[in-house]
């Protein structure tokens, strides 16, 4: 049954694509060609691999379907362009959709990229603090509105301190790594591959690890493209998975072209790919997500990072569209 649904949908998005539907002409914007807009970011490594392969834009480019990436630095900026319409579908961690949903943007998470470890507690090199408990009264960098920072939120609640024991300091993630090993703040919540770039260059210290703090890599794309373009939709899901694993069967490769894009050390590709990033996952987005959204959602709710409990329960409850990725070739 799944494969002829699946066949049925294929005929459907060709038909669609081509602009005939049956009983009706093309319409202008199909005429004129489709733009599918996409986010590519370093913290994602299988965006890196699909703008390199070009695997949409060989499959889109005889549909009249161009395709363009805008850089993510951050959840918060993959999220400013989703809500600003500036993409269709980009790259976050799941907490933050969670949030941005919960304030209000009409977005869904429709497959999930990993299961990284990609935030940690970091202070310098030749720091004396050693753990989380240590850290209160000090100033500490972090990316508001992206997984670094609800780490660093959870962190200090595991340590029974509350942010206000502590001077949040708001940089982008690269900005947070400057003023670390500049010394202006006493820690940073860092993120890959930036955070294994000032570990192994800079001999920056990770004090405090937990992947369960860690909420997963998702990819969302606004109400409106899913419901004009699902079959676009589609297309991006089936090619997201065929990154996932061409990185699984071709971990030395994928190593070198993780260097190379994002512009780091083989060593710290292969850290962040191989040491930090379980890309073996179920990509429905669901019950395991939705485990660690229940943990966090306690601590964003009396950082009063979303705008109520109620918009945050709602938001847990309808942020998922699991078809996609169910139906994925």
């Amino acid at each position: 049954m799944r494969k002829i649904r699946a066949a049925a949908a294929a005929v459907a998005v060709t038909m669609l694509l081509a602009g005939c539907v049956e009983g009706e002409d093309a319409g202008a914007e199909q005429s004129q060609g489709a733009t599918l807009r996409l986010d590519y970011a370093y913290y994602n490594p299988a965006s890196l691999v699909l703008r390199d392969q070009k695997w949409l834009e060989t499959e889109l480019a005889g549909k009249n379907v161009t395709v363009t990436w805008q850089l993510s630095a951050g959840s918060n900026k993959a999220n400013e362009a989703l809500r600003g319409d500036a993409i269709d579908v980009g790259s976050t961690a799941g907490a933050a959709a969670l949030v941005a949903r919960a304030n209000g943007s009409p977005i869904k998470t429709i497959d999930v990229f990993s299961q990284p470890e990609w935030a940690a507690i970091v202070v310098g090199q030749n720091s004396p603090i050693s753990s989380v408990a240590q850290l209160k009264g000090k100033k500490i960098a972090a990316t508001k509105g992206t997984d670094p920072y609800f780490f660093l939120l959870r962190s200090l609640e595991s340590a029974g301190l509350k942010p206000s024991d502590v001077t949040v300091v708001n940089l982008q993630h690269a900005d947070g790594r400057t003023a670390l090993e500049r010394g202006n703040v006493d820690a940073w919540s860092g993120l890959d591959p930036i955070m294994a770039q000032s570990q192994l260059d800079q001999g920056s210290k990770l004090i405090f690890r937990n992947i369960d703090f860690n909420s997963y890599g998702v990819l969302n794309a606004t109400e409106s493209f899913l419901r004009k373009q699902p079959e676009l939709a589609q297309a991006v899901v089936n090619a997201y998975e065929r990154a996932r694993k061409w990185i699984l069967d071709n971990p030395d490769r994928a190593v070198a072209l993780y260097a190379r894009e994002a512009k780091i050390s083989p060593e710290v590709a292969k850290l962040v790919l191989t040491e930090r990033t379980e890309l073996d996952i179920d990509p429905v987005p669901g019950a395991a997500q939705k485990a660690v959204f229940e943990k966090i959602l306690p601590v964003l709710v009396a950082d009063a990072t979303v705008k109520s409990e109620a918009s945050a329960r709602e938001a847990i409850d309808s942020l998922f569209e699991p078809k996609f990725a169910t139906d994925a070739s």
